[in-house]
């Protein structure tokens, strides 16, 4: 049996590298494969839908946050913009991952992803070893 400090810092160190990660996705299968491919790292939150997420974000803080862009009600680009005034507002220098999840792949699509707060998107379907390359391009992996 290990010493309980011992036990502590790995604890500890495992937790060193698990982010905590909002899913902003109105589809449910999509949501589940989400989570089942991220659950094992991470901490992952769901939310739906734009308004959802605006509203967890007021009282905590995610590491990376990975939406679709087209949502109900607030689409992912709105959402995008009002999350970084949040953050701004919220959380000072702290900066969050923004990763859109979308079927559109046209270059005026990544551009405007861009310029609405995010930083970068990956193609659905999902791909953990793409999202990997992002977070370590991003200095974030």
């Amino acid at each position: 049996m290990l010493p309980l400090f011992l036990f502590l810092i790995l604890y500890f160190l495992k937790m060193i590298k698990s982010r905590k990660i909002l899913v902003i996705e109105d589809n449910l299968l999509n949501q589940k494969i989400l989570f089942f491919l991220l659950r094992k790292k991470h901490e992952i939150k769901i939310c739906s839908s734009g308004e959802c997420a605006l509203q967890l974000f007021k009282s905590e803080w995610f590491d990376i946050v990975l939406m679709d862009l087209m949502l109900p009600g607030i689409d992912g680009y709105e959402t995008a913009g009002r999350l970084r005034v949040m953050e701004k507002k919220l959380y000072g220098k702290r900066k969050m991952i923004i990763i859109a999840l979308t079927a559109n792949t046209l270059d005026n699509d990544r551009d405007r992803c861009l310029a609405s707060g995010m930083n970068d998107y990956l193609p659905k379907p999902f791909n953990m070893q793409k999202f990997n390359d992002i977070l370590a391009s991003l200095n974030f992996s």
